[in-house]
């Protein structure tokens, strides 16, 4: 495969190519993590890539709904944890990869009914974008902001991770009759660093220990590819190690599939649409699948009990998605209430995002199944 640049290369395209070839072939790992986070050309370091002018939606953008239950799963866990000294406080409220930060808004604005929820809460965002943090600040002025988890002081966390993981960079490893070689980005034939174009190049020397490749795809046929986001697993057991020390709740929502399996699912996204993930590099959403069975190893290995990974659009179904959809509408004009069931429709419907996006819940070890994960 091979990116057909159109126009102008970007200069994001101009520093891969050099970088290429002073070093060789990079990793689709670091192919994506420059696309994605390079500090002054990056994708997600240079715009705000929501909403209808941007490339893509978030279900916190598609209705209030969202943030509102999301707040409402997070009070609930903050309530049943409450000891003879009260709920946890205070207590660190912390979304990974916040957006527009709409919902946080959403979700506070729920948790205001619950007593005394808001008053300790220690807002933070976990967030890199410039372009972003304004957004944040605009809705949420009261948040603290960090470049990594780690640097969130340590305490009882509540933490929400809405299509965080989805952009975290994955490796990519082709079964071929001398075993699993890493897939590569190289300079493409009769490319040049001044007109740079891509393809996928592999590795000549397989894998020494094939036990890193998930158990799911071991078995499969040659030409098959595997993904591993190491950066994934290593948040999720940080997540998790931060709950059992400390106690809280942690929300995992993201496309992806439930058991780990072969398969390539690196995609990218621009105006709405599907492009091809190597061609105008910081210009379009570069994002994988996410692996639900590793992101739950990875938290069990942290200490946590884990319930789902769930369907989206059954989860919202059993934390109340359908009365509150129908309370909004209650006090709507027709216009408003078509607006809301069509909104309904796009976070649970199995043919818009109610099947695709799966939730992981995350408790300290012991708990019972939280709402929303009652038949896990």
């Amino acid at each position: 495969m091979t990116a057909q640049s159109s126009g102008a290369p970007t200069p994001l395209a101009l520093h891969i190519a050099r970088l290429i070839e002073e070093t060789g072939p990079i990793t689709v790992s670091q192919f994506m993590g420059i696309a994605l986070g390079h500090p002054d050309h990056g994708y997600y370091m240079t715009r705000d890539p929501l909403g209808a002018k941007g490339d893509f939606i978030t279900a916190p953008e598609v209705s209030q709904m969202f943030g509102e239950l999301v707040g409402l799963w997070l009070a609930d866990n903050w309530m049943r944890q409450r000891t003879d000294t009260g709920s946890p406080s205070p207590f660190h409220l912390i979304e990974l990869g916040p957006g527009r930060g709409t919902l946080m808004a959403d979700a506070l604005r729920a948790m205001k009914s619950v007593p005394g929820m808001t008053d300790t809460a220690q807002i933070h965002f976990v967030e890199t974008s410039p372009a972003l943090r304004a957004e944040q600040e605009a809705r949420v002025p009261d948040a603290t902001w960090h470049d990594r988890l780690a640097d969130v002081p340590a305490g009882p966390t509540f933490l929400i991770a809405n299509e965080f993981f989805d952009a975290l960079p994955v490796r990519q490893f082709v079964k071929t009759a001398q075993g699993w070689c890493e897939r590569h980005v190289a300079l493409a034939e009769g490319a040049s660093t001044d007109a740079p174009r891509f393809a996928f190049a592999l590795s000549p020397v397989p894998l020494k220990d094939e036990s890193t490749i998930p158990q799911g795809a071991r078995g499969a046929a040659e030409g098959s590819i595997a993904e591993l986001s190491p950066a994934s697993t290593a948040i999720a057991q940080e997540i998790a190690t931060r709950i059992t020390g400390h106690g809280g709740a942690a929300l995992i929502i993201d496309y992806g599939h439930a058991r780990s399996a072969a398969g390539d699912t690196l995609q990218a996204i621009r105006g709405h649409g599907f492009t091809d993930p190597l061609e105008n590099p910081g210009e379009a959403d570069i994002t994988a699948h996410v692996d639900f069975e590793m992101i739950a190893t990875a938290a069990q290995a942290g200490g946590c009990a884990t319930f789902g990974p769930v369907e989206q659009g059954r989860f919202l179904a059993e934390i109340g998605i359908q009365a509150r959809a129908e309370a909004l509408a209650r006090k709507a004009s027709p216009s408003q209430a078509r607006d809301i069931e069509t909104a309904l429709d796009r976070l649970t419907a199995p043919k818009q995002m109610g099947s695709l996006f799966k939730v992981l819940g995350l408790l300290p070890a012991g708990a019972e199944p939280p709402a929303g994960f009652t038949g896990s």
